[in-house]
């Protein structure tokens, strides 16, 4: 072979061996690492603690995970996390999470999935600092057993959760629902603060709303005043231990007293009116007796009736309708007569109070 055919042959292969290459370094292949979660949540209940996060689609590399490994659950007596050290869980991946390896042709990522873990913490770990925070991460493996790095930290109180009041009770009273319960007796921890939590929850509502909080300190009562006639609701009552880091709270409730269920049936009459007077007065030929008294200050008043007597007689209703303010004139009182006035208070649901102190009065 002539030296030009050799000049040729090798010039072609050095074109097929580097012709489709770029320049630079060539690019390891991808491990296919998911991408670290960023969305993780604790709560914790009583001793329990409750993890979410949503479940990652994409690997490091922005692509579409085709299968996706078990999570690591990490936990830590320090406000910040570096390592995972000895994870305290593992968590396979949801049953309804699909590997894009099965998810036919165009692997579309899926909808976003949560996962969930439930922690039990012991006596042990929670006496190490009471007013301290216990601080939790997760990290997702590859199926290699590989991962890209820890979650965003999420913290929780490491304070004490005391158990709930017992012989809690509610009773519908005139001023609203009354709450009881037996006092619960707080550690003397310095940095800790308690409280009594009262909770509510309508019959048709979707959750339960805070009506209020008491000092353990203070009687452990409450009256729910907010609260709405012919309605059902259930209450309970848990205690919450708080303490605050570097001008941060933290907070912790204890478990839940059992429901306490009451229907506000308004049986309850109204305050009966106070301060009752009345003044006869002529203008021309008209006689007439002008009445006033202090107003109820019951948030359901609907209005007053008012009875007048003469002699011996039974009290006779003046007004049709409800009168609605403290005041009323009496147009059918004759001349050289005297009469004897009471007034009631009556409610939206028709309750009437007793009659007010009579009041007399003699026209001219």
């Amino acid at each position: 072979m002539n030296r030009w055919l050799q000049a040729a042959l090798c010039g072609a292969l050095l074109g097929l061996l580097c012709g489709c290459g770029a320049p630079g370094a060539p690019i390891p292949p991808s491990l296919e690492l998911p991408q670290p979660v960023h969305d993780l949540h604790a709560v914790r209940k009583g001793d329990v603690v409750t993890l979410t996060w949503t479940v990652p689609n994409f690997t490091t590399y922005h692509k579409t995970i085709l299968n996706l490994g078990d999570t690591l659950v990490c936990r830590a007596s320090l406000p910040t996390m570096s390592q995972c050290g000895a994870p305290v869980g593992r968590v396979t991946p949801p049953s309804s999470y699909r590997p894009a390896s099965k998810r036919g042709r165009g692997r579309a990522p899926q909808p976003k999935i949560a996962a969930s873990y439930t922690d039990k913490l012991t006596s042990q770990q929670l006496a190490h600092d009471p007013t301290g925070q216990i601080s939790y991460a997760v990290t997702v493996l590859n199926q290699s057993g590989k991962n890209a790095g820890l979650s965003n930290v999420a913290e929780v109180s490491s304070a004490p959760a005391l158990p709930p009041p017992s012989d809690f009770k509610a009773q519908v009273t005139a001023d609203g629902v009354m709450l009881t319960w037996s006092k619960v007796d707080a550690p003397s921890m310095p940095g800790l603060r308690f409280i009594y939590r009262v909770y509510r929850r309508a019959k048709d509502a979707g959750k339960d709303v805070v009506v209020g909080e008491v000092p353990l300190a203070s009687p452990p009562e409450f009256i729910d005043r907010d609260m709405d006639w012919e309605k059902a609701y259930k209450y309970r009552v848990d205690v919450a231990s708080s303490s605050t880091s570097e001008g941060r709270t933290f907070e912790v409730e204890g478990e839940d007293t059992p429901l306490a269920q009451v229907v506000t049936h308004d049986i309850f009459p109204p305050a009966a009116p106070s301060g009752l007077q009345a003044v006869a007065s002529t203008v021309g030929s008209s006689t007439f007796i002008d009445l006033i008294w202090s107003p109820v200050s019951d948030r359901d008043l609907a209005g007053y009736n008012i009875y007048r007597s003469e002699g011996s007689g039974a009290p006779v209703k003046l007004n049709s309708a409800l009168v609605q303010t403290p005041a009323f004139r009496d147009s059918t009182a004759s001349a050289r007569h005297s009469y004897t006035y009471t007034v009631s208070a009556v409610d939206l649901r028709g309750n009437e109070s007793g009659r007010s102190e009579p009041a007399t009065e003699k026209v001219p």
